[in-house]
């Protein structure tokens, strides 16, 4: 099975903490990471600074990267405009955000979902103007705190929307954590056998089926898995919605060609050092396994 892993920690992870992290420190960790080989990090989001104020300097994380840092980077995006500014900023890898749900579309982007998609033209071509990818990003892929359980026909519809022509992948996510494998395993063999995009999986670990949705999600098609250090994040305009799914437990699971025990360490130590300067808990059962083992296996601290 062969997959990438894009860690999330900068963007989906900080959402919901109470402490800011500084912008020194994110540029570091966003190194870090690159440097173990982690093939993708999303380092932000253009979304309101007075509604998720912890990602409000990420046009400065943005300035402080090189181009060549950049191309492994990933901006949350949901209008032309956010596209524009970071990409003015450097910025060159673009995730529209959308939801399959009208409801959590209203509440997260303040729109509907068709007003999203009708902007979608316009972004792209502002991503165009640079150069740049943009990913079409359906959340509410399989629930909503507001309207229950999603449609999967509802979500290929938007796939296949005439209007997404030009993104170059398609992000699934189980913005509330509580699909089961057989479900992401459905959707995802749905959308793979209808369009030839690569397929992203975004999971949460709400119910505790985070590393089993995203094997399931591999297993049907999907290139690409999310996760952020320690389980850490959440969505504040879904109700109920907990950590992503950890990093550490998805690296440990898939074993990716990068990883060897040392930086297996090292990336639980970075998890451990991110949500201890957040005052956040970890909730990475590899990480507690790394620690806590006082045998002879390679992968223990």
């Amino acid at each position: 099975m062969t997959a990438a892993l894009r860690d999330v920690t900068l963007r989906d992870g900080l959402q919901l903490t109470g402490k800011p992290l500084p912008t020194a420190t994110k540029v570091s960790l966003v190194r870090s990471l690159l440097e173990l080989g982690v093939p993708e990090v999303e380092i932000g989001s253009m979304a309101r600074p007075d509604l998720v104020p912890a990602v409000a300097d990420t046009l400065d994380v943005i300035r402080a990267l090189t181009p060549e840092e950049l191309a492994k980077c990933w901006i949350w995006v949901a209008t032309p405009r956010h596209v524009a500014r970071a990409a003015e900023a450097g910025a060159r890898n673009f995730q529209y955000c959308l939801s399959a749900s009208d409801k959590h579309n209203q509440a997260n982007i303040g729109r509907s979902t068709e007003d999203s998609l009708a902007a979608l033209p316009a972004a792209l071509e502002a991503a165009a103007d640079v150069s740049g990818d943009v990913q079409l990003c359906i959340a509410t892929a399989f629930t909503c705190p507001f309207e229950g359980e999603i449609a999967a026909d509802r979500v290929l519809d938007i796939v296949l929307d005439p209007r997404a022509d030009g993104t170059s992948e398609v992000v699934l996510c189980d913005t509330l954590g509580q699909a089961i494998p057989a479900q992401v395993r459905s959707l995802v063999g749905r959308t793979a056998s209808v369009d030839d995009r690569p397929i992203v999986y975004h999971g949460h670990d709400t119910w505790g089926l985070g590393v089993a949705n995203s094997l399931a999600a591999l297993e049907a098609g999907a290139t690409t898995v999310d996760g952020s250090l320690g389980g850490l994040g959440g969505c504040p305009f879904a109700p109920g919605a907990a950590g992503n799914t950890a990093t550490e437990d998805l690296v440990f699971a898939l074993r990716p060609e990068w990883l060897t025990p040392a930086k297996f360490k090292t990336l639980v130590r970075l998890g451990t050092e991110v949500l201890a300067g957040l005052g956040e808990p970890n909730r990475s059962r590899a990480a507690d396994g790394a620690q806590a083992s006082t045998t002879s296996f390679s992968w223990a601290s």
